[in-house]
């Protein structure tokens, strides 16, 4: 009993920081400037991230090998990173390329920090946080309305505090809705009861109302597959909102550490032409406060709900997504333990 408990607790103290083995979001890529250095925390880990003399996002540990300082305290030299401290430079692969202050030092040329392959969608960074079971970064296939000639995407980032899990289980839970936001400019309508369906898909699952359909925040499409996790919902727009059918929302939840995270939600619509320039206007101008509006009544709700929750909570048949998507990310995380414990097993035997 006690062992299980500990494989229990095991189990999710690694999903409270952070499920890995997939590409997450991290910055907008105008957040990342030419020549200067962004830190980052993701799922507990200090990291660098700097444009290298092609443009390239480069991402690793954001510790200096000489004696430890912040890498991004420093400043980008050559496409490398240089530390502010002594001016020790490491490039992109973690390898050190110069110590300025001795030349021909022993620590050139030594590879001395962990960096993480780097892709960018969508206008926006992900980096891939390789797990035990998928230590080598799969191919990066964002969301299509990233790529897609037929949408046309905003993305907006911001900083939560509450765990990223407390977002994924708000996206899976389309009710919340009618209630939460009730008083919103595209979310006031629909039936406040409803009993929920849940599909199972190749890549996921979507858990949408029995009842309801193209009225509400009525379905939510969650993607987990081997590289990414995210998820997509529709919700009607009137025509006063401009051209491009239903507003749709492509969601990320990027853990910083235990107790909070940064939410990146993409903002869809599917024109084209003269419509998407009319489209890309109207939402700047008059639509935007009005989702940032909805943004802030979620992350006041969700910062309210202590962090042990799950130990009380009573769930009943409309959480049968947010059960779901934990099932996943347990399934997640007992595959990363499991190739764990192998490597450790192997690495006693090798001894």
């Amino acid at each position: 009993m006690e062992a299980t408990a500990k494989g229990r607790d095991r189990v999710e103290d690694y999903i409270n920081l952070g499920v890995r083995g997939f590409w997450m979001p991290v910055a907008t890529s105008v957040q990342l400037k030419a020549g200067k250095p962004l830190a980052r925390k993701i799922a507990g880990e200090n990291l660098v991230l700097w444009r290298d003399g092609a443009g390239k996002v480069r991402c690793v540990e954001d510790f200096c090998p000489h004696r430890g300082a912040k890498l991004s305290l420093g400043h980008v030299q050559d496409g490398n990173i240089a530390c502010g401290y002594h001016g020790v430079t490491v490039n992109g692969e973690g390898t050190v390329v110069r110590v300025p202050a001795m030349p021909d030092c022993a620590l050139e040329g030594r590879k001395a920090l962990t960096y993480y392959e780097c892709n960018e969608a969508g206008g926006a960074v992900f980096i891939y946080l390789p797990s035990a079971d998928r230590p080598d970064a799969p191919e990066f296939v964002p969301p299509e309305e990233f790529t897609s000639d037929e949408w046309q995407v905003f993305p907006c980032m911001t900083y939560w505090d509450c765990s990223y899990r407390f977002s994924l289980d708000n996206a899976a839970d389309p009710m919340h809705a009618s209630y939460l936001h009730a008083n919103s400019f595209t979310l006031a309508y629909g039936s406040k009861q409803d009993t929920m369906k849940l599909e199972r898909r190749e890549k996921g699952f979507q858990i949408e109302r029995v009842n309801q359909k193209g009225v509400n925040f009525d379905y939510t499409e969650v993607v987990m597959d081997e590289g990414t996790m995210f998820f997509r919902l529709d919700i009607p727009y009137p025509d006063g909102a401009g051209p491009g059918g239903p507003f749709r929302i492509v969601g990320f939840a990027t853990p910083v550490d235990e107790h909070t995270h940064y939410s990146f939600f993409w903002r869809c619509r599917q024109v084209q032409g003269t419509a998407a320039e009319s489209w890309r206007f109207l939402y700047r101008a008059f639509l935007e406060d009005r989702h940032w509006h909805v943004l802030e009544q979620d992350r006041v709700m969700l910062e309210s709900i202590p962090d042990d929750a799950r130990r009380r909570e009573m769930l009943y048949q409309h959480d049968i997504g947010v059960s779901r998507l934990r099932q996943m990310m347990v399934r997640r995380a007992k595959e990363h333990f499991k190739a764990l414990d192998a490597e450790e097993s192997a690495g006693k035997q090798t001894a």
